[in-house]
Parts: structure tokens; C-alpha cells; sequence
């Protein structure tokens, strides 16, 4: 047998330690709360993401949405096909560089943004933060996103 089963756990291995886990329950605990709220929309939450983003750009190529997303073109595909299909958006290719697919809002996209503006509110009142409180946590985690982003931490193993 392993000496190391018969010991004390590790507490940097300890899960309530990792903030990785951290971030992933609360995040899936925070979907869990739009849910509800996306299904009068008829919208799951990444594509709700999807129209954040169309509805703040008004346009843009499939390439600027997966930067915005950090989501591949393989993960985004599937995701504005059922978006068009809803006809929420539309694709097209760009005029000027036809390498380059265009989406953007349809009509019905963008009478959506109306029923979604409660959203947000919604969202706070419920996790019960003050304003100041979501912007200064809003701030952390930006920041850790920029610094997870351009982290390569493999290398140090």
C-alpha cells in the first residue's frame, strides 16, 4: 500500500482549497439561477451570451464573438445555427472579404433585448448583493480572467 493513503490529506489537494472548483460550482449554481428566466426567452444561457454580444456590437464575425466568448468556431457553430434557426439572427458572408461570415440580430433578436433587460436586476436581487459589492467582485474576476488568460502554467510542472 501507498504510504501516502495511510497520512493526513494534503490541504493544498483539499477541494474546498481549489479555487478552480470554487469558480466551476459557482458558476454552474449562477446558470442554474438565469435558467429560469432564459426559458421565457426561449434561450439557453450560452446563447443568451451570444446575444449580449450581438446586442452590444450590433455585428461582427464569427472570430470576434468566440474572442469575446472564448469559445472556439467548432463550439460556435452549432450555437448560431440554432440561433438562426430561431430566427433571432442572420449570417452572411462579409461583402469586402467573403472568408468572413457577419452575424447580427434579426428583428426578433433585437425585440428579445427588450424582454431580456430585466434580467440583470433580476440576477442581483436574487443574490441579494448591493451594487458596489457586484462591481468590486465583477472587478476580481475580470481580473483573474486577463491573468488565467495569459497564464501558462504548464510550463512550470
Amino acid at each position: 500500500m501507498n504510504q501516502s493513503s495511510n497520512s493526513n490529506p494534503i490541504p493544498e489537494l483539499l477541494l474546498e482549497n481549489q479555487l478552480c472548483f470554487t469558480i466551476y460550482a459557482c458558476s454552474r449554481e449562477i446558470t442554474k439561477l438565469y435558467q429560469p428566466l432564459l426559458d421565457k426567452l426561449g434561450l439557453t444561457y450560452s446563447q443568451y451570451l451570444v446575444m449580449l454580444v450581438l446586442w452590444e456590437k450590433k455585428q461582427c464575425t464569427v472570430k470576434e464573438l468566440g474572442t469575446a466568448l472564448y469559445l472556439d468556431s467548432g463550439t460556435l457553430t452549432p450555437l448560431l445555427k440554432r440561433l438562426q434557426a430561431a430566427g433571432l439572427i442572420v449570417r452572411e458572408r462579409s461583402q469586402e472579404d467573403e472568408r468572413k461570415v457577419l452575424i447580427s440580430p434579426t428583428g426578433n433578436g433585437w425585440a428579445l433585448q427588450d424582454d431580456a433587460k430585466c434580467i440583470p436586476s433580476l440576477m442581483a436581487e436574487g443574490m441579494t448583493m448591493e451594487k458596489d459589492e457586484f462591481a468590486e467582485l465583477l472587478g476580481q474576476f475580470r481580473s483573474l480572467l486577463n491573468r488565467v488568460h495569459q497564464a501558462n502554467i504548464a510550463e512550470r510542472m
